[in-house]
């Protein structure tokens, strides 16, 4: 029965008809970088905000809900995971569709029609307050891993926002091991695929990419194509001060060419250049420590400072961990707050922390329009808080993704409940007294 009382709540996740909600009465952080807003309301229509902050009345009809006491905010956008892609593990193949470590295509790869909705995994995020997510695919055989997706958490069986939504491609040290063991290897790899997909637009019949033995596939030089005409941002994985520059020199070759910096560690040392190319960067939030040399120049800093020169920065868990965790982005950017009160240290004003998981991320890949923030028009993604979202104390009470509520469970929860108080006939054979 309680199988089945799951399956009806996520059948009827899907509104039968149009619905308005008004939030009242909360302390509103509509993520666009502003500061919280107290006793404020946020109301949402058709899956898509209509107005939030303060002075906004409960249209008529609407179904009210009180948050008193509560904060009312934006989803989180987990800007680069695996979420959807990995059910039982990195150490179980069958369900591990990250990487296509003996797969013949790079570029072309799609991960949009493999995302799980049903994972565990994303229905864990989306108790913690995780709306949206960038779900990539990792590199292996070749420096560029595919095309990836950004996603929604909902429970219904349709997650993807967008499909093909960015390239992603290894530099750097990890970009070197695959391509043969040097950055000189690295950036022979990136420009004669990008040169063989230029001949592929001259001459489609005559291109040479169907043998095995074809250093670059006709749909990989496709993909590669949208990225060199600007259809496709290119997300590069990149940590040192010298690997950036060399990047941020590419649309000076291909003009149309939209960049996306991952990483970044040593973002800091170069933060003008990467405002100056105007850029975009999803660094790795915390990384503190020099655990590689590409990283030798970490700094807790980084982030603060990129902000501080004008750099567009979202935060992720990139270096550190992949899914399950994302969640712990709110934990980041408090951090980023904290940072901002010590001495001689770079952090993050409040409102700039919680947009750099909610509407930086979308602003990244263009998409801040659609989601990321409480301003009118952006898809209704809601969560009532207990407390300020950046505190550790603080949970979501309750969450809508374009504008549907949510289940308040989740596989994890659902265990805990089961033997929280187990009893004989509940407990599985092998738990035998």
């Amino acid at each position: 029965m309680k199988r089945l009382a799951i399956l009806l709540a996520a059948t009827f996740a899907t509104p039968v008809s149009a619905q308005t909600v008004a939030v009242v009465n909360g302390t509103v952080a509509i993520g666009d970088g502003s500061q919280p807003i107290p006793n404020g309301t946020v109301v949402f229509r058709d899956g898509r905000v209509v107005a939030a902050g303060a002075n906004v009345a409960a249209p008529a009809g609407a179904t009210v809900v009180d948050a008193a006491g509560k904060w009312v905010t934006a989803g989180t956008v987990a800007a680069w995971t695996d979420l959807g892609l990995v059910d039982g593990g990195y150490g179980v193949g069958e369900s591990n569709d990250v990487v296509a470590r003996t797969g013949s295509f790079g570029a072309a790869i799609d991960v949009a029609a493999s995302i799980n909705p049903a994972a565990a995994a994303i229905g864990n995020e989306r108790l913690g307050g995780v709306t949206r997510a960038f779900v990539a695919p990792g590199a292996d055989k070749s420096i560029f891993a595919g095309r990836g997706a950004v996603i929604d958490l909902g429970a219904d069986a349709d997650p993807v926002t967008r499909a093909r939504a960015f390239q992603f491609v290894e530099m750097g040290e990890r970009g070197a091991e695959i391509a043969g063991g040097s950055r000189p290897a690295t950036f022979a790899a990136l420009a004669d695929a990008l040169e063989q997909a230029e001949d592929f637009r001259r001459d489609r019949r005559g291109f040479d990419g169907r043998g095995s033995d074809a250093l670059l596939k006709r749909a990989d030089a496709q993909a590669l194509l949208d990225v060199l005409d600007g259809r496709t941002p290119l997300m590069v994985h990149v940590e040192r001060a010298s690997d950036i520059r060399a990047v941020l020199v590419l649309p000076r070759t291909y003009p149309k060419l939209k960049l996306v910096l991952l990483g970044v560690t040593e973002g800091w040392m170069v933060a003008r250049e990467i405002a100056a190319a105007r850029v975009p960067v999803i660094a790795a939030a915390l990384a503190d420590l020099p655990a590689s040399f590409e990283s030798l120049a970490a700094t807790e800093s980084n982030v603060g400072r990129l902000t501080a020169a004008g750099v567009t920065v979202a935060i992720s868990t990139v270096g550190a961990n992949t899914a399950p965790g994302e969640h712990i982005l709110h934990q980041y950017a408090g951090n980023l707050v904290a940072i901002a009160t010590l001495p001689g240290a770079t952090g993050l004003s409040w409102g700039q922390a919680f947009a750099a998981i909610t509407s930086k991320p979308a602003e990244a890949l263009g998409m801040d329009g659609e989601i990321g923030s409480l301003r009118p028009g952006r898809r209704a993604d809601v969560v009532i808080w207990s407390g300020d979202p950046l505190e550790l104390s603080s949970a979501p009470e309750a969450i809508w993704i374009d504008g549907v509520r949510q289940p308040a469970n989740s596989r994890q929860r659902r265990l805990r409940d089961r033997y929280l108080t187990p009893t004989e006939g509940a407990l599985p054979k092998a738990y035998e007294r």
